[in-house]
């Protein structure tokens, strides 16, 4: 039996996030590509935020920086607090709360995240946060 998905979708990672990491399937909904990222930060797949960040922004990561990051912060716990765009949408937003720890000391990262379709499958675009 597979471990609990990182993104706390009370499911396991391997009927979860896993085969979007993997590649074996896309996600079909801005939600569970943004629970996937969340699993991917947790378990430091650097390849997979990349490949599912949006191309204008793709150029901006620095896949060291960004490994060093994910190193560097245990990803705690998610907790989705709304979320559009499906299936049939092109655009959509994802607003959530990530719990992390950064050296042994708590903090909340509040996001209000924007995803959009390239070439049929959904991307990460950009973020506000508080």
């Amino acid at each position: 039996m597979s471990r609990p998905c990182p993104c706390q979708s009370k499911k396991t990672f391997d009927r979860c996030c896993e085969p979007f990491i993997l590649g074996k399937a896309l996600p079909e909904t801005c939600e569970k590509l943004m629970r996937s990222r969340f699993s991917a930060y947790a378990l430091a797949k650097v390849d997979y935020l990349l490949a599912t960040t949006a191309k204008v922004k793709r150029d901006e990561e620095k896949r060291d920086e960004l490994l060093d990051y994910c190193l560097s912060v245990k990803c705690v716990n998610l907790k989705v607090l709304e979320a559009k765009g499906g299936p049939g949408d092109e655009e959509g937003v994802v607003r959530f709360h990530a719990s992390l720890s950064v050296n042994g000391k708590r903090h909340l990262h509040s996001e209000r995240s924007t995803f959009a379709r390239e070439e049929g499958r959904w991307v990460y675009v950009d973020g506000e946060t508080n």
